[in-house]
């Protein structure tokens, strides 16, 4: 049984997947540790409490400096015994702090076919752009903005009539069936 930590900043509706596919049998052979998240009025509170999955809040304004914000959260992480980090909708970059003892270990998810479109509201810059394919991307994170090694994509088409509004609801099909299944193969 592997111990990871699950990471998210918002509506947390990747962390839920995860967790159904956890009480469904998929992915047994994962103990999430907690849910860490960044902002007090994150959705993704409420859904861990229906899972009985502790909360770590970690609140950048609340330290001196990001490397003191990551310090705490990795003293939580070897305190929980955490082996992974799975980045859900968490949209904080991360530090040298967390990248150097989990490298090789921090999945992140990604509503684009990297390396197009890195970085908040990539379902926005398709539609500007006037894309006809986008899709999702599971990817290890490294020092840069989406950049690390891609594990897995895959393709969604894009009409010419989408609003972010539209595609949306079929992208996020999409990476609840991918980063459970990348997840079932990595971890």
């Amino acid at each position: 049984m592997k111990k990871v930590a699950i990471f998210a900043s918002g509506s947390g509706s990747n962390f839920e997947r995860i967790m159904a596919n956890i009480a469904s049998g998929y992915l047994d052979h994962i103990q999430v540790t907690g849910l860490y998240v960044d902002q007090a009025d994150a959705y993704a509170i409420e859904r861990a409490k229906r899972y009985a999955v502790p909360v770590h809040l970690f609140e950048l304004s609340a330290f001196d400096s990001k490397a003191a914000y990551e310090q705490a959260i990795l003293d939580r992480l070897v305190a929980d015994e955490a082996e992974w980090l799975i980045l859900a909708g968490y949209m904080k970059l991360i530090g040298p702090t967390l990248l150097e003892p989990y490298e090789g270990r921090i999945l992140n998810i990604h509503p684009s076919l990297l390396p197009s479109f890195p970085g908040k509201d990539a379902m926005g810059q398709a539609v500007r752009y006037g894309c006809r394919v986008s899709g999702v991307t599971v990817h290890y994170v490294d020092a840069g903005m989406d950049t690390g090694q891609i594990i897995d994509q895959v393709a969604c088409p894009v009409y010419a009539d989408d609003t972010v509004e539209t595609l949306q609801p079929r992208i996020q099909a999409i990476e609840y069936e991918l980063y459970s299944r990348v997840i079932k193969t990595i971890i």
